[in-house]
């Protein structure tokens, strides 16, 4: 007998309805503020204030030195907030939602905070090109426009956003409780791995936080797109399958222009003479020779009336059998030949 757990795992017969989050006055506020800190950590970085001293006490006190011990471990923790492992299983579970409800939200959402992602943070990065800690030239330097691209963190970016995105699309408010639990504590351990081994400086992982966050609080503004990419996906997926009904309707026979009649057989008309029956095809017109006029022709010609002793018109479709000439004379004995039929 089944349980509710496996029974729970079934596809559903029919779409919940999902009410998609809202742009409200809390969210709102929760975006402004975090744009405004935002703002506030790239501009504390651009004038080499005590964030970036604070950035080269934490590089220079070297934390994969003083625990050697956890490198192992974090070198495997820190692949939750590679974009590409992530990314992948993260839309495998979602991918099995969307079967499971009958729609394409959970990808959609997906790909579009992906999207949002590599546009915001890739553009900051390669706009600002900050060095990484290893490559640093002078100390005490912000290494700001130096041809580099970890400011912000782009590993603690992709675990806020990419586990996030779970809490987001939770459908009950324990579940979105727990998953927002969840998702930040692997983004801030992600972020603090990538200061431990030494690939990001502090403000970096700060500044991949809050642009992360600021991707999920923003994802409203694009719930009317996903519904209206949705629909259209659906619509385009109808047309393709009456196409594909389509392709190959019933074969009716016919016969075209360039067709040959069908032949058909007709009774005997007189079998004192011995003829035998002879296939003519439906439909068609005695072949006469050339020049000569036909037996309706002829009719009209006098009037309607038909000459004394002349043969009368067959009708059309039926071949009238030829005069006793065909014949072998009489008292020769010699049999009857069947006509070969035109």
């Amino acid at each position: 007998m089944r349980t509710d757990i496996f029974a729970r795992l079934d596809r559903e017969p029919e779409p919940p309805k999902i009410v998609a989050p809202r742009m409200s006055r809390h969210r709102i506020a929760l975006f402004g503020g975090t744009l405004a800190f935002y703002l506030a950590i790239v501009w504390a970085v651009l004038i080499t204030s005590w964030l970036v001293a604070l950035d080269w006490k934490v590089m220079l006190f070297r934390p994969y030195q003083q625990w050697p011990e956890l490198h192992a471990f974090l070198d495997y923790y820190v692949v939750l907030g590679q974009r590409g492992p992530t990314a992948v299983m993260v839309a495998c579970w979602l991918g099995w939602r969307s079967w499971r409800q009958h729609t394409l939200r959970p990808l959609l959402v997906l790909g579009t905070s992906l999207l949002l992602l590599n546009v915001t943070v890739g553009a900051v990065k390669l706009g600002l090109g900050r060095l990484g800690p290893h490559y640093a030239t002078q100390i005490g330097s912000a290494e700001m426009f130096a041809g580099g691209d970890i400011f912000p963190s782009g590993h603690t970016a992709n675990a806020v956003v990419t586990w996030g995105i779970l809490a987001y699309l939770a459908t009950t408010p324990r579940a979105r409780r727990y998953l927002s639990a969840v998702s930040a504590t692997v983004s801030l351990g992600v972020g603090l791995t990538t200061v431990y081994i030494g690939t990001h400086w502090l403000s970096d992982v700060v500044l991949g936080w809050a642009a992360g966050l600021l991707i999920l609080l923003a994802l409203p503004w694009f719930e009317p797109l996903i519904a209206r990419t949705e629909a259209w996906i659906f619509a385009m997926r109808e047309q393709w399958r009456e196409r594909r009904d389509g392709a190959h309707p019933a074969s009716v026979a016919g016969t075209g222009s360039g067709s040959e009649p069908r032949p058909v057989m007709l009774p005997q008309s007189m079998a004192a003479d011995g003829l035998a029956a002879e296939t003519v095809a439906a439909g068609a017109e005695p072949v006469l020779p050339a020049g000569h006029p036909a037996p309706g022709a002829r009719a009209r010609a006098h009037g309607g009336h038909v000459r004394p002793g002349s043969l009368p018109v067959a009708p059309a479709g039926v071949r009238r059998p030829p005069p006793h000439t065909e014949r072998g004379a009489r008292g020769t004995g010699s049999p009857a030949r069947p006509m070969t039929g035109g």
